[in-house]
């Protein structure tokens, strides 16, 4: 995979996605502003080392769902205030994502300015991989760099569509996401430990599935559990547990009996209530097998502890998704004895975002693990085996001498 490294990069355009899809929230005096600068922070060091070479940077982003038209509520201006504060830069932002407008504006960029382009969304062509919109986003510059691991999964315009049409380059923060999960899938310390949480069986099962073949151990928490229990003869109550997630529990189970497959464990108690409410009656069931009208909704001291101690003699420990309803005070212990563990684990620690990561940050230990993904779809998919398209199109456009050529080198046509 080519790195900006690979890139001669002073005095040209370099169009950058990045992925600012940030939390919005109104101030008191009535502007709008972001609320978790998380993702734009991401970014940074790719930004400054392109600023540092003398670029002229051209970034582009999505911001929530438009659906290809037009919403000023969801305009990239709140985000190119907050860039302009943590990068001490002049930041334009484009008075819209692509045509002669935007072009003139990129071409009159001083060596290291920023350009931030409007919401990529607001564009129909975007989410459809439009050719003719990725030449329009080629039009705006002479290389392209990919640092938005979150969109890597999808193919679009933005995200796979240019990179076809300029010599291009992974960022430092995609980079380093596909350096990490290829390091834990492919050549791990042991043992690896996978711990693997949240709703649904269906939603997981091929990350599972894939853990069962490179893991030494796959833990199972959150509600998922429970279809694995109920295919072993268990009673789950009111618990969360579909038809279709017990069939994919029995075969994962039957999987992980075979020869030189992960050891899976799930729990063997839990934390009960009669509804899914903090306020709920709630108990600590001594087993796993969950009567009527009460439902699952931690993993119990015993289970809490046996895990805490897998990870403890992990080489890697790679964690996605909580033990319980952690956002609820009653049932998040299990999720907060896993997270102790993993932020006190020796070996290389990975964790895959999204819950998990909200987690480390609820119980105060954001910053304690080697590296917290940014990927979501994306981090699941690579971890499945299934190739990113935002990843595979990276250096597919190959012009030669155009990597060291000066300004205006060759957008592929």
């Amino acid at each position: 995979m080519r790195s900006i490294d690979d890139l001669d990069v002073a005095g040209r355009r370099v169009l950058v996605r990045v992925d600012f899809n940030v939390p919005l929230a109104g101030r008191p005096d009535g502007t709008v502003a972001v609320a978790d600068d998380t993702r734009v922070r991401a970014s940074l060091q790719t930004i400054e080392e392109l600023r540092d070479r003398g670029a002229r940077l051209v970034l582009v982003s999505h911001l929530g769902r438009p659906k290809g038209k037009t919403d000023p509520q969801l305009s990239m201006a709140p985000v190119a205030a907050r860039l302009a504060e943590l990068t001490g830069a002049d930041v334009t932002l484009a008075p819209g994502v692509c045509g002669e407008d935007v072009k003139r504006v990129s071409e009159q960029l001083a060596d290291e300015g920023i350009l931030l382009l409007e919401n990529v969304r607001f564009e129909p062509g975007e989410e459809a991989n439009d050719p003719a919109f990725a030449r329009c986003l080629a039009e705006l510059a002479d290389l392209y760099v990919n640092d938005a691991f979150g969109t890597a999964h999808r193919a679009q315009a933005s995200t796979e569509g240019v990179a076809h049409l300029l010599p291009s380059a992974a960022g430092r923060l995609l980079e380093t996401e596909v350096r990490t999960l290829e390091a834990i899938l492919e050549h791990p310390e042991r043992p690896l430990v996978a711990i693997v949480g949240g709703a649904k069986v269906a939603d997981k099962i091929a990350v599972i599935d894939r853990f069962l073949a490179v893991a030494d151990t796959v833990l199972i928490g959150g509600a998922m559990c429970f279809p694995f229990l109920r295919a072993q003869g268990h009673e789950v109550g009111d618990s969360l547990c579909s038809t279709e997630d017990v069939e994919h529990a029995r075969r994962a189970l039957a999987d992980a009996g075979k020869p030189a497959r992960a050891r899976l464990a799930l729990p063997v108690d839990l934390v009960i209530a009669t509804e899914f409410s903090a306020d709920a009656e709630r108990r600590e069931l001594d087993g796993v097998d969950v009567p009527d009208g009460w439902m699952g909704l931690d993993v119990g001291p015993r289970t809490a502890a046996a895990y805490a101690a897998e990870i403890a003699k992990a080489g890697t420990v790679f964690w996605n998704g909580p033990m319980g309803a952690f956002e609820m005070e009653p049932y998040a212990a299990g999720t907060r004895a896993v997270a102790e563990a993993v932020a006190a684990a020796p070996g290389l620690t990975v964790v895959g975002g999204g819950d998990s990561a909200a987690a480390l940050a609820q119980f105060g230990l954001a910053g304690s693990v080697d590296h917290v993904s940014t990927g979501g779809g994306a981090t699941l998919q690579m971890v499945e085996g299934t190739r990113l398209p935002g990843v595979e199109a990276l250096g597919k456009c190959e012009t030669g001498p155009a990597l060291r050529a000066g300004p205006g080198a060759g957008v592929a046509r």
